[in-house]
């Protein structure tokens, strides 16, 4: 794999985070642990391969960063939504723990306690995540590289 295919692959894993998270949300509420156990551990594990091949990719590129090829309002929001996207998934890494934490331990009240802040935030990282992507490789790519 080369390294310019590293960012489709990381928005692949960040919608296949997204899908398992929310159906994780909705066997936990009708009662499927087993399932909510598999689907939130297999999105933890998708979750690492996407920051591993994030980490990868911008050691790649020597820590550049790239662009939008857009001007005015939507370059205005995608920055927004940029800034939100990075000071949200560096706070989500820590509390992704936590709430695994807890329920290895068998503490599920702090469990649900923790999930619910935790999970909105996961979900939000993940769907701007590809977001992201789109902006800056399909939608508004810079003019010139």
């Amino acid at each position: 794999m080369d390294t310019e295919s590293i960012p489709a692959l990381n928005a692949l894993l960040n919608s296949i985070a997204t899908v398992l998270i929310i159906s994780g949300l909705i066997c936990i509420k009708k009662g499927n642990e087993k399932a909510h156990r598999y689907l939130m551990t297999t999105a933890l594990a998708v979750s690492v391969c996407f920051l591993a091949g994030y980490i990868f990719h911008k050691w790649s590129v020597n820590w550049q960063n790239r662009s939008i090829g857009a001007e005015g309002f939507i370059r205005t929001a995608y920055l927004i939504m940029l800034l939100t996207h990075v000071l949200l998934a560096i706070a989500i890494v820590p509390l992704v723990l936590r709430v695994f934490y807890l329920a290895i331990k068998v503490r599920y009240e702090a469990h649900k306690r923790w999930a619910r802040w935790t999970y909105p935030i996961w979900l939000y990282v993940s769907v701007t995540g590809v977001l992201v992507y789109f902006s800056i490789y399909v939608w508004f790519p810079p003019s010139t590289y």
